[in-house]
Parts: structure tokens; C-alpha cells; sequence
């Protein structure tokens, strides 16, 4: 790679994509991103192909723990899927295009659709802990955007990106339709690693949010630029700070997450199936 690749995220994602197509033998259409306690659904959907991030161009691997390293090429009816095991936050520091430099070589390499999942701070008691929702819009408090700096190659269209429909209704009905129980909300995304404060989830909840967290807003920013449809799931791992009076804990987060594992993998792999099966009807 020149300095100039090394320096502009698109023309490095370019370089990246080529990598992966050609590790992998062809181009993709879907890419599934797991988070903290989604992990699961690495081993109910059966590989044909897997790389360590650590070979491809501008990856970094990730150092939240829960986390893998991998990419996975899967097969799924007749979509072809790219399956993260892990991703990089802006907490972990590598920038902003470090975020979304998946999302963006998923894209170069022929993905239409992007399956995000997450672990979440909840702020509905009458949902609880344990509980699946769909993420149907977003506040974006990191500070942060993935547009910022370097403007996008033809023919993408500019900095300037529609956020109005930025989760898919198509998709989340298709969602609903293999589980009818899946709630629907909005999620706020902070910069972390700290948790949030008390006063700010009664702000959150004030603003109209649901859930907290700390990823998925950077990337379905960029995934709306590049033309990707959003799907974007969250596992509730916690009350939000203040709401029980009990204290947060990276720990609880995990063991909410292995407890959940079976049925969050589960519930994972047959959303990709049934979009893979509403996709042949197109």
C-alpha cells in the first residue's frame, strides 16, 4: 500500500475488500457484526472460510473483552454472509475509521445488508434484563461522526447522509416475523468505556432513548453512506445506571451475555435465514 491508501479510509477499505474477496473466493452479500453476548451465533452458523482480522488491511483486533478476532465467510440458503466476531470501539482508540472500517470493506466487497448486534444498558423496566430489542432509531452522543475528514469517492453521494429511515422497517418486520416478542426502541450511543451516570440516563430517558451503549451508531452511519440497508439488534445486559441501585459491571454485562447465548445465537441465525429467504422474493 502507498501513503496515499494508508491515509484515505475508502481507498484502504477498497484494498481491504480485495483482500477478503479474494481470501474468500468471492464477493458477499450480508455482514453480521457480533457484540457482548452474540457471540454464540458464530458456532450455530457453520463456516466454510475464516481469516483473523489481523491479515486484512486497516483491521485492528479488538480488545473488548467478549470480542473475537475473526472473520467468517457463511452460507446461508443462498446469501452469502460475512460473519465479525468482534468490533473495534471508539473507546479502544484507533479513530473513528477504525470503527467503520469493516462496515466500509464489507460494502467495497458487495454486502447490501448489515446485521449489527449489541449489548445494551436498559432503561425499561418493563422489559428487564435478558430482554431482545430492535433498535429502530438512534442519538449519537459520542461527539463522533464517521463522515468527518476525508469525502467519499464517486459514487457515493457527499458527507451529507439521510438518517430518516436509518434502521430498515423491512427488516425489522422481517425480524418480527421470526420472533413476535423482539421489542422495538431507540438507542443512545455514548463514547465510553466508562458507564454512564445516573443523571445522564434520566437525561437519556428524557430524550426519548430506551438503550445505552457504546458502538453500533458509528457504524450504521457508514452503512447508510455506503448504500446498506441497517439491521441492528441489543441484548439488555443491565438496568441503566441508577435504576436498580445496584452498581455496573463489565462482568455482569458477560455473564448476562453467556447466560443468554444459546437463544440470542439462535435468534440471530434464523433473522439471516429468513432475510436470506424475503431476499429471493425481490
Amino acid at each position: 500500500m502507498n501513503s496515499a491508501t494508508e491515509t484515505n479510509p475508502y481507498e484502504l477499505a477498497k484494498v481491504a475488500a480485495d483482500f477478503v474477496v479474494d481470501k474468500f473466493g468471492s464477493k458477499h452479500d450480508i455482514l453480521a457484526v457480533l457484540g457482548s453476548g452474540w457471540a454464540h451465533a458464530a458456532s450455530v452458523l457453520e463456516a466454510t472460510n475464516e481469516i483473523s482480522v489481523t491479515e486484512i488491511p486497516g483491521f485492528t483486533k479488538p480488545s473488548a473483552i467478549g470480542h473475537g478476532g475473526s472473520l467468517k465467510s457463511v452460507l446461508v440458503g443462498k446469501s452469502k454472509v460475512l460473519l465479525l466476531t468482534g468490533r473495534t470501539h471508539l473507546y479502544e482508540g484507533h479513530g473513528v475509521n477504525s470503527v467503520v472500517h469493516a462496515v466500509r470493506t464489507a460494502a467495497f466487497a458487495g454486502c447490501k445488508t448489515i446485521v449489527l448486534t449489541n449489548a445494551a444498558g436498559c432503561l425499561r423496566t418493563d422489559w428487564g434484563v435478558g430482554a431482545t430489542a430492535l433498535i429502530a432509531d438512534h442519538i449519537n452522543l459520542t461527539g463522533f461522526s464517521p463522515l468527518t475528514g476525508t469525502d467519499a469517492p464517486a459514487p457515493l453521494h457527499g458527507r451529507f447522509v439521510d438518517l430518516t429511515d436509518a434502521y430498515s422497517a423491512r427488516l425489522r418486520k422481517i425480524a418480527q416475523q421470526v420472533d413476535s416478542t423482539l421489542h422495538e426502541g431507540v438507542y443512545m450511543g455514548f463514547h465510553g468505556p466508562h458507564f454512564e451516570t445516573p443523571a445522564e440516563i434520566r437525561a437519556a430517558r428524557v430524550w426519548g432513548a430506551d438503550l445505552v451503549g457504546m458502538s453500533t451508531v458509528m457504524e450504521t452511519i457508514a452503512a447508510r453512506h455506503m448504500g446498506m440497508e441497517v439491521l441492528a439488534l441489543s441484548l439488555a445486559t443491565n438496568l441503566a445506571a441508577g435504576i436498580s441501585g445496584e452498581k455496573l459491571s463489565g462482568e455482569e454485562v458477560l455473564a448476562i451475555g453467556k447466560a443468554s447465548a444459546t437463544r440470542v445465537g439462535s435468534l440471530l441465525a434464523n433473522i439471516l435465514k429468513q432475510i436470506d429467504i424475503e431476499s429471493q422474493k425481490l
